[in-house]
């Protein structure tokens, strides 16, 4: 199996006072939610009874939030660039190299591919948003840009019938513990 490393953004908007993060389906998400509702299917393992589900889950039970987020594959660019190219990709902000700080990296996925991935911060506002984000739809993106104002951003963090990442909720927890006490009091 090919892998690749990744990096992530974690975006706040200062403007706004809000995370700025990404909702997508995830087909592997989907057939978990298949598999747990719907045991059976996976007992006969023949095509013919697969496409036959009676009941199929509507696909919202495989939309999960994310932080914005690209595999490395351009060799020729940094994780930096790599980065600020997902961010305008996905959520739509143009974000300069220099403005992006470094979280951490640490493996993901390490039961099945082990990859390296490499988390950053950026603080963006209104006037950096150049466009819809989205993604890219010919390469199988169907991206929402979704905003979680930060005076709710822990709550969000620990629903449980809110899927999410890992990144999600640890980067919401990283923000809380190094950036939260530095911002303004209102």
């Amino acid at each position: 199996m090919r892998t690749h490393d990744s990096v992530s953004i974690l975006i706040f908007n200062t403007s706004r006072q809000c995370f700025v993060l990404v909702k997508q389906f995830r087909p592997a998400v989907y057939m978990c939610e298949v598999e747990r509702h719907h045991p059976q299917v996976f007992q006969n393992q023949d095509k013919e009874s697969f496409s036959h589900l009676e009941d199929p889950l509507p696909a919202v039970v495989g939309v999960t939030y994310e932080l914005c987020a690209g595999i490395v594959d351009k060799p020729d660019l940094s994780l930096e660039e790599i980065a600020c190219g997902e961010v305008l990709e996905e959520c739509g902000y143009r974000v300069p190299v220099t403005d992006l700080r470094r979280i951490t990296s640490y493996r993901s996925g390490v039961g099945v591919t082990g990859s390296r991935q490499t988390v950053f911060y950026a603080e963006v506002t209104d006037q950096m948003r150049t466009g819809e984000g989205g993604g890219q739809p010919e390469e199988g993106e169907l991206i929402e840009v979704v905003e979680i104002p930060l005076e709710d951003s822990m709550k969000f963090a620990y629903d449980e019938t809110l899927p999410k990442t890992m990144g999600v909720i640890f980067s919401f927890m990283w923000f809380q513990n190094n950036v939260a006490p530095k911002l303004p009091k209102k």
